[in-house]
């Protein structure tokens, strides 16, 4: 199927960040790799003029697209599926528990420039235990700029500016993996950086049972708030008692010089709980 001459005939948008997936090989993997069937309810989030839609639907009980542009929905309503749903909204205004009975599988290929605050959306922040959106995934198949989807799956041994806040928020309500990489070629227009295609299973329970979670959130705020500084410093300048951290590294058997990426997240857990005593 000619994505490319397809693509070519419709004005994408730079403000709305819209990069059109037109490598069927690819299309074709997110479906394998979200596994859908007939028994699936599927959340598209940035469908544009709907190459990928146009394939989930052969596959799904029901797709649900959102999508801003009321262009690409013209588009999309081209493809009159009795089992595609089109809302006009911005997905960071969605309420998912609305949307459907049903608990969702998530595909998206969205903006770059807002993944993050997407990821925040659909997740629900660290200490919101009870997020409406989170509640109604079962799991994501993202599109995201390959050096975001490096910082998604990172560890505590990745590099320093792998590692960071949205490492800790995906992997604390999600088990993440990278399914493949994407050339800047199987996009129209072509974006200037390489893409990958992200798997988030999301938890039934938060990845570390702790007894305070907002104070486990403003912990590993501060310990990132300045990544030149140790985490020691980070710590004391964002209003940690001095005393307590102090002892709280000493305890934890810590290089008193170490900074916030060096510490894996059950590290984190365990300095978050000794901060509190």
């Amino acid at each position: 199927m000619d994505y490319y001459s397809r693509a070519k005939f419709f004005r994408t948008k730079k403000r709305l960040g819209q990069n059109f997936l037109i490598n069927g090989e690819v299309i074709q993997d997110i479906i394998d790799f979200a596994k859908i069937t007939k028994d699936d309810v599927v959340l598209e989030i940035g469908p544009g003029v709907g190459f990928v839609t146009e394939q989930l639907v052969k596959y799904a009980k029901k797709v649900i697209a959102i999508e801003l542009d009321e262009e690409a929905i013209k588009e999309l309503k081209k493809l009159e599926c009795e089992n595609l749903e089109i809302i006009h909204n911005d997905i960071l205004k969605t309420d998912l528990s609305t949307l459907c009975d049903e608990k969702v599988k998530v595909v998206a290929n969205i903006p770059y420039y807002i993944t993050s605050p997407i990821i925040a959306h659909l997740l629900g922040e660290i200490d919101d235990l009870e997020n409406k959106n989170r509640n109604k995934i079962m799991d994501i198949i993202l599109m995201v700029q390959e050096e975001v989807a490096r910082r998604i799956v990172a560890t505590e041994k990745s590099s320093a500016k792998q590692y960071g806040l949205l490492t800790i928020l995906s992997q604390f309500w999600a088990d993440c993996e990278i399914i493949r990489t994407v050339g800047r070629k199987s996009f129209y227009p072509a974006p200037k950086v390489n893409s990958a295609l992200v798997s988030m299973k999301v938890r039934q329970k938060p990845l570390l049972e702790l007894s305070d979670y907002s104070h486990f959130r403003k912990t590993i705020k501060a310990a990132f708030s300045q990544r030149r500084k140790t985490l020691k410093n980070c710590l004391i300048s964002n209003g940690f008692d001095k005393e307590k951290v102090i002892k709280a590294i000493q305890e934890l058997k810590l290089d008193e010089n170490i900074r916030g990426e060096k510490l894996p997240v059950k590290t984190f857990g365990e300095l978050s709980e000794l901060l509190l005593k």
